[in-house]
């Protein structure tokens, strides 16, 4: 991978915190003209260091104030038990986010739902159904600082 000099490393700061930023407004914050920018951007972009732009969503409107994550554990670590639930958690609406991760448990997931009675519904109905799960635990969101 080609290395990254400080003003490619600026404009994916700016790009990271708004990215609905334009070219002229990241230019003015670089201190460089607006076509050089558009062409570093461009560039970062077709190397894959920059992946998309999303939207920061208030949660509240989509009806998701709370935020769980939840660890879940499997009985066996067979590449079919993973692809199985790696293919059955991705299709769940609740589900934000699913990472596999090394340690204690075998994933994480972000779940976003209106409150515990939907959390509760969600782990009875949902999750729980998938199988070889051995074990769930929950840690609940009381404040994002970032």
């Amino acid at each position: 991978m080609k290395e990254l000099d400080a003003i490619d490393e600026q404009i994916i700061a700016l790009l990271q915190k708004q990215g609905k930023m334009n070219n002229k407004e990241v230019a003015n914050k670089i201190g460089l003209s607006v076509t050089p920018t558009f062409e570093r951007i461009k560039r970062l972009e077709r190397l894959g260091v920059i992946k998309g732009y999303h939207a920061e969503i208030n949660r509240a409107y989509l009806g998701k104030e709370l935020q769980v994550f939840c660890q879940v554990s499997l009985q066996s670590h067979q590449l079919d038990v993973l692809d199985e639930f790696e293919r059955s958690v991705v299709e769940l609406k609740e589900v934000e986010s699913c990472y596999h991760v090394a340690g204690s448990v075998d994933y994480t997931l972000l779940v976003g739902v209106k409150d515990m009675e939907a959390y509760q519904h969600f782990l009875k109905n949902k999750l729980t159904r998938i199988p070889h799960i051995a074990q769930v635990h929950s840690n609940f969101v009381m404040t994002a600082l970032k």
